[in-house]
């Protein structure tokens, strides 16, 4: 073999064993930047887990089910919460009450929760002794006392347009006839200005003819339960207030929730301000979501 020959093998010889030492220390770092990437998500997911938005439940009042809470559920989602709306049984406030703590139970993990009209009464009884509920709203709602009752708060202030002439009555399977389902009249009847202009004021009128065709009733009994002891006492409240509400008069609306030291915030709107006016309803329940996180 020629000298040159020989020199330019082992220069190639060199090259390569050059090659491997640098591949070699390269291939270090890169491990453990690998190692790095794989721990950064455990830290990431760590994190995220201290900062969970709480689970929003709704509940609704009588005369009205679930689908009143659409506009203020799409709002909800599309920001990233779990939302759900359970079914209001209507039957009494002991059993719509436990029925409610019961699915609360369900759920791990901070909780909101909201409730409309006669929901409210629910609320604050289904809440009581449960630590994770961290937040209560209030939407155009009853907020009681111990001992306080539906029909007892309707009529403390003047002013509602709920009367004995607003009610149709239908016998209840498994009721006494003295405690009959109750749905509100349509049309006007006496001091009673019908379902529109009483419970639906400000929606309009076709989606007003859907929502009376659609309604729940409750047992006439349930506007004479007492209420227990009210969880607001423990868990900070919010309050949304519709001024033009036609079913609890404003004053007791603003008496109830001072009572209870809630948030207030008072909007232009009948007793349906969840159907009119969703996104002022969803940005009272982002702040109290936001106020206990």
């Amino acid at each position: 073999m020629s000298t040159s020959r020989a020199a330019h093998l082992t220069r190639l010889r060199v090259i390569i064993l050059a090659a491997v030492i640098a591949i070699a220390g390269l291939v270090i770092p890169a491990s453990q930047i690998a190692s790095a990437r794989a721990t950064t998500p455990a830290r990431t997911s760590h994190a995220t887990a201290g900062s969970v938005k709480p689970t929003i439940v709704l509940e609704h009042g009588s005369w009205a089910d679930g689908s009143s809470w659409d506009a203020v559920i799409w709002r909800l989602q599309r920001d990233g919460y779990t939302v759900y709306a359970p079914p209001n049984p209507l039957r009494s406030l002991i059993y719509d009450s436990a029925t409610l703590a019961d699915f609360l139970k369900t759920i791990s993990g901070p909780i909101v929760l909201v409730g409309h009209s006669y929901g409210g009464m629910v609320i604050t009884n289904a809440a009581t002794g449960n630590p994770n509920v961290k937040a209560l709203v209030y939407d155009d709602a009853f907020i009681p006392a111990k001992g306080d009752t539906v029909f007892g708060l309707t009529a403390a202030q003047p002013g509602s347009c709920l009367g004995s002439s607003a009610f149709n009555a239908v016998p209840s399977p498994g009721s006494p006839a003295s405690d009959p389902d109750i749905y509100l009249k349509v049309a006007p009847n006496g001091t009673y200005p019908g379902f529109e202009q009483c419970f639906a004021n400000g929606v309009p009128a076709a989606q007003a003819a859907v929502l009376a065709a659609t309604q729940r009733p409750s047992l006439l009994s349930v506007g004479s339960d007492p209420s227990g002891v009210p969880a607001w006492k423990a868990i900070p409240s919010w309050a949304v207030i519709g001024t033009a509400d036609h079913v609890i008069p404003l004053a007791e609306q603003l008496f109830m929730a001072h009572r209870a030291g809630a948030h207030i915030t008072e909007v232009n709107s009948g007793h349906l301000s969840l159907i009119t006016h969703p996104g002022a309803v969803t940005r009272v329940i982002i702040q109290a979501a936001t106020a206990t996180g």
